[in-house]
């Protein structure tokens, strides 16, 4: 509140639950939970009213943090029962001594509780056992004193700090027995009124001011000679967030947008489960290579795939054992078998394969496709790895088509996601020739970040579909760690976390 408001300013501008708590302060602090009883308002309601008047610098707000002891839900029930101890004790009195295996529904006892009603009432010499009987060895005085547990347990809640050394003691074997006590952390808010506060408290705090118009003292004119409270415009008031899309939602979408800008179609297929022949067979991936192994792929077990037409089936296998198109194959007797396990999917490019099955069918070239989605491999998660990814995947199928519009097609989309400068380098890939890597540098990390990779698609992948040798240009980087920069997350690990704190926190995606 600003300073050269005046005292009757101030008074005008206290809301209603402001006028209804401000009567029952004082110069000494009281507790919050004493303001709320007294002024018969919920805690919620005093707190929000504590904090207007701390804005106007009317009163002091002191808050402690302290460990309070409060009764479990066994405690709560020994409350009322008693402990199993005095149950006991009780029952010992009235006979002196009972048989061992009737003193459980004697006492009413279960197993446990007579367990540590043993160990407590021998630890303290109030009984023995012999004969097979429990023997009542306490003096009648014994009998008559409460128990330390018995009065700690009476006394709750308690304040941790405040504990005397005997209370302790106490505490220390009731901690040890299952939910009958329990300690939390609390924030203990006690108030006073300023010099400021104790001159505003005299007012008149009862004057009924207009809050609000509304349609009926506008047409009964009941505003006329009636005060208006004064609103505070210029306290701080708590952060709304708005609801918004989930920051990785928000840059999906805006890089489908850019896709179809440029003139792509999103691909029809979008399964996360596939088999091995789309995920890697039909992308002359060689059966034996290491990719295919549980330690790189999650392979889910007692589903076996159908395969597609034999005549593409057939194809595959021979351009794996004795290649294409002059190529020699992977030299090895290709196994059905392997192709059939079904696993969840480690990139989105046996979503362009299943692509270009369509195209095929359809003789729909010139064409061009893109896929964005979700990818799944076994990798140890580090700050720049992850076991799920997003990955973005393109695909354009022209007689036409060479290397140089391929770099073209990836430079303008790194452009309009904002990056000005990626560095392109040579690669290998068992199903593309020429290949080549994509990477950006990372500013926190100093070091360049590969997002994935591109290239044309061999003849062993493409002749298997069309039946002859099209060119088609291909590309799947990683679409997370793009967005990673713009959004200051210098550790993969984070974007899947969803801690709300920082989701609320973090900004729009804009460029």
């Amino acid at each position: 509140m600003d300073k050269t408001f005046d005292k009757k300013t101030l008074v005008e501008s206290l809301s209603p639950i402001e006028r209804k708590v401000l009567p029952h302060l004082s110069d000494s602090f009281i507790g919050v939970d004493k303001i709320s009883e007294k002024s018969g308002t919920d805690m919620t309601t005093t707190l929000r009213a504590l904090e207007f008047l701390k804005n106007k610098k009317l009163v002091d707000l002191d808050v402690k943090e302290k460990k309070i002891i409060q009764a479990g839900i066994n405690g709560i029930y020994y409350l009322k029962k008693q402990l199993p101890e005095r149950r006991l004790l009780n029952e010992l009195e009235k006979k002196r001594e009972i048989k061992l295996d009737e003193v459980g529904k004697v006492c009413d006892l279960n197993e446990n509780e007579l367990r540590i009603a043993f160990g407590v009432l021998k630890k303290k010499a109030f009984i023995e056992i012999s004969s097979g009987k429990i023997i009542l060895t306490a003096s009648k005085q014994e009998l008559t004193k409460k128990m330390l547990e018995e009065l700690f347990l009476e006394k709750l809640p308690v304040e941790f700090d405040l504990l005397e050394p005997e209370e302790k003691y106490a505490f220390k074997n009731l901690e040890s027995r299952k939910d009958i006590i329990s300690i939390e952390d609390k924030r203990i808010i006690s108030v006073k009124l300023t010099e400021l506060g104790k001159e505003i408290s005299k007012s008149n705090l009862d004057e009924n001011l207009i809050e609000q118009l509304n349609s009926k003292i506008l047409k009964t004119n009941a505003w006329k000679g009636k005060k208006f409270r004064r609103y505070d415009v210029i306290s701080p008031v708590p952060r709304i967030y708005g609801g918004k899309k989930h920051f990785v939602n928000q840059t999906t979408a805006y890089a489908k947008k850019i896709w179809i800008e440029m003139g792509f179609k999103e691909m029809p297929y979008n399964n996360m489960v596939v088999s091995g022949f789309w995920n890697f067979d039909a992308l002359f991936t060689a059966q034996d290579h290491p990719v295919r192994e549980m330690q790189d792929t999650f392979f889910i077990k007692g589903i076996e795939a159908k395969l597609p037409d034999k005549k593409i089936v057939e194809s595959i296998k021979k351009a794996h054992e004795n290649g294409m198109d002059g190529s020699k194959g992977w030299q090895y007797n290709w196994n059905e078998k392997d192709a059939k396990k079904v696993l969840l999917r480690t990139h989105t490019t046996c979503l362009s394969i299943q692509t270009l099955k369509k195209i095929a069918e359809n003789k729909e070239y010139p064409s061009k496709y893109f896929a964005l989605g979700k990818c799944f491999r076994n990798e140890t998660v580090d700050w720049s790895h992850g076991v799920e990814f997003n990955q973005t995947e393109g695909i354009v199928v022209d007689e036409n088509a060479n290397f140089r519009q391929l770099l073209g097609y990836l430079k303008d989309f790194f452009k309009k996601m904002g990056y000005e400068k990626i560095r392109i380098r040579p690669a290998y890939f068992p199903y593309t020739e020429p290949s080549l890597e994509i990477d950006i540098f990372h500013p926190i990390h100093k070091k360049w970040v590969e997002l994935g990779g591109a290239g044309m698609f061999r003849p062993e992948v493409t002749i298997p579909i069309f039946g002859r040798h099209i060119p088609v240009l291909a590309w799947g980087p990683g679409f997370d760690r793009i967005l990673m920069e713009f959004f200051n997350i210098t550790d993969f690990r984070e974007i899947y976390k969803n801690d709300i704190a920082k989701l609320r926190d973090m900004k729009f995606w804009k460029r």
